[in-house]
């Protein structure tokens, strides 16, 4: 009882959100229903003053002329309420009470008048009509776009005249459990359309798909699509603008379940070039095709990416540190060469020495130098 009464607090917008067939019911039974009971007051007066037992006497003056019975007082409150003329049926000047119901009858009959169309006005103008020539795909799919999983959709808009303003929304709509154990039934998350950099903000001037790529923030992040297949979620896409002939704000929605989102599936092209201008075909605006796509969930794809990046990194890594350390060995052993050729005294090729046997080498040649001094020195003292 109390949700009634709440509804009938708002009951303009009660009205308007009614069905056609509850609106024209209303609407008949508004004007129907004032007509009637204004024409039994009409002839509850002219009974009261007794104008219906002297219609034959010309000397009586009644309250309004030719009222005999409860039709002809029927009809002049139609004429009274729709201004619609008397005729022989007129109000006369004897009749205050008569009067005063003319006046409010006319007041009411303008007010029923005004909030009866303009209930009707805005029903027919409202922008959920505009909402119908905007399609969403009948499946989502999921596929690699750029190497990166992507949940994707297509929107469309069938008339020529825009949507100013248009912008995507979508949410992810699937009961959650709580760390402390509250059951939340229809737990709602925002799913990424492109907010941050502006994607959301559509311009339909031909058929697009809208990406929500699959990152650590999305609620797909672990989702794979063994896990697809035995999830039980809905995701509602929201589209929303102003109608460009009327100003209105229109909003269009649509839904897709878990048995409806395709895992390595890709929308078909539906644009083709034609004498210099794009030929949009609406036939193929629900077809997909199958693409090779990883079952593996958008996590698990980032992890080995980074795995595999990081084995290509240290191989590289040491790869190049290889050849930073081998390269002075080869060039110190190339220029040795040559002066172990020239030591044998000799154009031949000498023996080839390793970079430390070198060093040896020169660290006993230089030894023995010195011996040869020492030796020397010794034997001029000695003289």
């Amino acid at each position: 009882m109390r949700e009634t009464y709440r509804y009938l607090t708002d009951i303009f917008t009660t009205l308007v959100d009614l069905n056609w067939r509850c609106s024209l019911f209303v609407f008949v039974m508004a004007y129907a229903v004032t007509w009637l009971f204004f024409g039994a007051i009409w002839y509850l007066i002219a009974y009261c003053r007794g104008d219906l037992d002297h219609l034959e006497d010309e000397t009586w003056t009644p309250c309004v002329n030719n009222v005999n019975g409860f039709i002809s007082a029927f009809l002049f409150s139609i004429e009274t309420e729709t201004t619609i003329g008397y005729g022989h049926r007129v109000i006369t000047d004897q009749c205050p009470v008569g009067t005063m119901l003319l006046l409010l009858q006319a007041i009411l009959g303008s007010m029923v008048n005004a909030f009866m169309v303009g209930c009707m006005f805005v029903k027919i103008s409202q922008p959920n009509k505009r909402a119908e020539t905007l399609v969403f795909s009948r499946n989502a799919v999921i596929s690699l776009r750029d190497d990166r999983l992507c949940l994707m959709f297509r929107v469309g808009d069938l008339r020529s005249s825009h949507i100013v303003g248009a912008n995507m929304r979508a949410k992810l709509i699937k009961s959650k459990q709580t760390q402390e154990g509250e059951f939340i039934p229809l737990d709602q998350t925002d799913i990424s359309v492109g907010f941050e950099t502006g994607d959301d903000r559509l311009f339909l001037v031909s058929p697009l798909v809208i990406s929500h790529e699959i990152d650590s923030r999305s609620p797909f992040w672990e989702m794979s699509q063994a896990q697809l297949e035995k999830d039980d979620f809905e995701i509602v896409v929201i589209l929303e603008g102003m109608v460009e002939a009327t100003g209105m704000t229109c909003q269009a929605r649509s839904s897709y379940l878990a048995e409806e989102v395709l895992w390595g599936h890709r929308f078909s092209p539906m644009m083709s070039l034609a004498e210099g201008f794009f030929d949009v075909d609406y036939g193929a605006f629900h077809h997909t095709f199958e693409v090779d796509t990883p079952s593996c969930s958008a996590r698990e794809l980032s992890l080995a990416a980074a795995r595999l990046e990081a084995h290509l990194y240290w191989s590289i890594s040491s790869r190049l540190d290889e050849e930073k350390w081998d390269g002075p060995n080869l060039t110190e052993h190339s220029e040795k060469q040559p002066s172990s050729g020239s030591a044998n005294g000799k154009g031949g090729v000498g023996p080839t020495f390793t970079v430390g046997e070198t060093t040896e080498s020169q660290d006993q040649s230089g030894q023995g130098e010195q011996n040869g001094s020492v030796a020397t020195d010794q034997s001029e003292s000695e003289a």
